[in-house]
């Protein structure tokens, strides 16, 4: 299980490039990879406007913004953004070949110029002032000498070209959408204008649903009659069981049995010594790294003073009413059987302010192209400014201003308050082991600090444990039965019984994921499982296949049930759409029918209900009021005679018939753009 885990996480470049291809036309294979790989048959990923994506500027594309990410988006999501970016990109360039305008080296140049982190690079300024010599001269420089460091400016220059192709080409377009001033006007007129109207509304909610039938015929008839607004995209639907490798209750107690073994002292057969040798026991040992190492402890010993409140509460009590010596466990925490044992007491203060002054050297984490100074030579500053400091306290706050290197230096060194865990170690255990007003030297990854313990606040008792502890894992035995069982409840579907038959007599949750598209890699409730998705399309795959997959930490069994090819939607899937448009279509004739009458009195009283009013309603927000949003009824409003009555209208809600009393213009504006 463990290798198997690793294995799928590897990254599938061979289906990185594949994709590419995979997201136009099929869904990868193992015939569909073999013709790919073939040259002759395949030197491109796709066609825009005549102008090929080649597999080879696919694929470079794809390396590069891997390498942006840090790979942190998978490889599915990397080559659809890619795959996207290079069309897109051929489509802004012909549509600009075709206007008759270029983006030229000049182009790229001016808006690097343009860009604040390159005028701020003081390797391209001039007496603070950014200098476009120094950044040609530059940019010659590297592309002599760093093929490296010049093939990410070219990917950077790239990049910027694709920028300004795209805002060219979009501010061309936008310019050509721009409405003319009466088209303003006229637009601000229709939403804004007021009306003042009389209606008659009559619920769908008011015909009972069962006074309405809808045939699968008619379901069809719809579908076919609005066949754009039913395409679909070819997908998938699968349901699932789970069979998860956890450690059970067995597992735990021999591992908790192994780890009582190593509370005491003892003797064991040593091939080195070639006789019985004595192993200390945690109880005994002084040696913890060794102890931890010797004994494959899966958490690393850590020697820093704990404090209460970091500690788990099942256990931290009796830890902190224990001894120096003592030893605690085994005990259950977070996943893991744990040892503890009580290394050290000492009080000290949960919040420590103190300031600082940081002399860096040659190859510390706080040196730049600036620092020169040696090792040795960083201690010596260090050592004279902690003299100066010691003769003199209340000049640390401009010894660090003049010559600290640390981000705190124009604050005089001043670090504010800081708790336990927030500094590293060395600095860590100079200002929570000493006291207020304390003043010394400390090395760090940073360089040499000259720290001043400024205050300290809540002194408490903390611990110096060394906690063992082992992760509570399947045991071989586990996971061979949890494979048994897989095997099994495949047998049994072989066997001729239903899925939800098996899954019921083995007491199993039936999970499904509905709508799985070629290119999706998300399964609900398993996450990333991109093999279940390419096996569901796969072209030997069936309607009622299985089929048993390997997870992390367990395995799935599968069944597909359910395809949905490219094109016109299946009637049983537009069914839960199409019947509540088909049922108020039913319900507003029969309303219609009802509806008699040549005034809205009339109709109120034969369809029992009454006539109601709504006042400065607009297109803008067409809600009216006792009824909800109904955008259609207004619009009819807008353009209806008044004083005239219009029946059988029908909105989103029900059945209206409307008399318009009267229009309001809006405030005029002075410009409608």
């Amino acid at each position: 299980m463990a290798v198997l885990s690793k294995i799928r996480k590897l990254p599938p470049i061979i289906l990185i490039i594949v994709i590419g291809v995979a997201l136009l036309t099929f869904i990868v294979s193992p015939s569909a990879l073999k013709n790919f790989f073939n040259a002759d048959k395949f030197s491109s990923v796709a066609e825009v406007s005549g102008e090929k994506i080649s597999r080879n500027e696919f694929v470079t594309a794809l390396d590069n913004y891997k390498k942006q990410t840090g790979g942190r988006v998978s490889d599915i999501q990397a080559s659809k953004i890619v795959f996207n970016n290079l069309m897109r990109n051929k489509v802004y360039n012909n549509q600009l070949e075709q206007a008759g305008i270029t983006i030229g080296e000049a182009d790229i140049l001016n808006q690097i110029y343009d860009t604040e982190f390159v005028k701020k690079d003081p390797r391209f300024q001039t007496a603070g002032v950014f200098d476009k010599n120094k950044l040609k001269q530059y940019l010659a420089d590297v592309k002599q000498n760093k093929p490296q460091v010049w093939a990410g400016w070219q990917n950077y220059m790239s990049n910027v070209k694709n920028s300004l192709q795209k805002s060219t080409y979009n501010n061309l377009v936008s310019v050509g959408l721009n409405a003319s001033l009466k088209e303003g006007e006229m637009k601000y007129v229709t939403e804004n204008t007021k009306i003042n109207s009389n209606f008659v509304f009559v619920p769908f909610s008011s015909v009972k649903d069962d006074e309405v039938t809808i045939k699968t015929g008619e379901v069809k008839d719809y579908i076919e009659s609005h066949k754009s607004e039913f395409q679909v995209d070819a997908s998938r639907d699968v349901k699932y069981v789970r069979f998860d490798v956890k450690p059970t209750q067995t597992d735990e107690n021999n591992l908790k049995a192994k780890m009582v073994t190593l509370l005491n002292d003892r003797e064991e057969y040593s091939n080195t010594a070639k006789k019985n040798v004595t192993v200390k026991g945690l109880k005994s040992t002084n040696d913890y790294n060794a102890f931890f190492i010797d004994n494959k402890s899966d958490l690393p010993y850590d020697a820093s003073y704990q404090f209460k409140s970091s500690i788990s509460t099942n256990v931290s009590d009796k830890l902190f009413a224990g001894a120096k010596g003592d030893v605690f466990g085994p005990y259950k925490d977070k996943g893991y059987l744990k040892l503890s044992k009580i290394v050290d007491i000492a009080t000290m203060p949960d919040s420590v302010k103190a300031r600082h002054i940081l002399i860096p050297f040659v190859g510390s984490r706080a040196s730049n192209k600036d620092t020169k100074k040696t090792e040795e030579q960083a201690k010596k500053q260090a050592d004279s400014l902690l003299a100066v400091v010691k003769k003199s306290p209340k000049n640390f706050e401009k010894l660090a201003k003049d010559f600290s290197k640390g981000p705190s230096a124009s604050k005089g060194g001043d670090l504010g308050w800081f708790t336990y865990s927030t500094m590293v170690p060395e600095f860590r255990d100079y200002c929570f082991s000493n006291k207020k007003g304390d003043v010394g030297v400390v090395k760090t990854i940073f360089g040499f600090h000259i720290v001043k313990i400024d205050d300290q606040k809540n002194q408490q008792k903390v611990l110096k444990l060394a906690t063992f502890g082992q992760k509570i894992e399947a045991s071989e035995e586990t996971e061979n039965n949890v494979f048994e069982n897989a095997s099994i409840f495949e047998q049994e579907l072989s066997s001729g019984k239903t899925f939800d038959e098996v899954a019921k007599e083995k007491g199993l949750k039936v999970m499904s994921s509905v709508g799985l598209k070629p290119l999706s890699e998300n399964v609900s409730g398993l996450g990333n499982q991109r093999s279940i998705i390419s096996w569901s399309f796969g072209k030997d795959t069936k309607v009622g296949d299985y089929k048993r997959f390997d997870i992390e930490k367990g395995y799935v069994i599968a069944t597909v049930i359910g395809e949905t090819h490219k094109g016109l939607i299946p009637v049983k899937k537009a069914v839960a759409k199409v019947r509540p448009i088909l049922v108020n279509q039913k319900k507003a004739k029969l309303i219609e029918d009802k509806m008699k009458g040549a005034t809205l009195e009339e109709m109120a009283n034969a369809t029992k209900t009454t006539v109601r009013k709504v006042s400065g309603v607009t297109l803008k927000t067409p809600t009216i009021s006792g009824v909800g949003y109904e955008p259609n009824i207004v619009g009819a409003m807008l353009y209806a005679k008044a004083n005239e009555v219009y029946k059988n209208i029908v909105g989103d809600r029900g059945v209206f018939a409307i008399k318009v009393i009267n229009r309001e213009a809006p405030v005029s504006l002075p410009n409608y753009l």
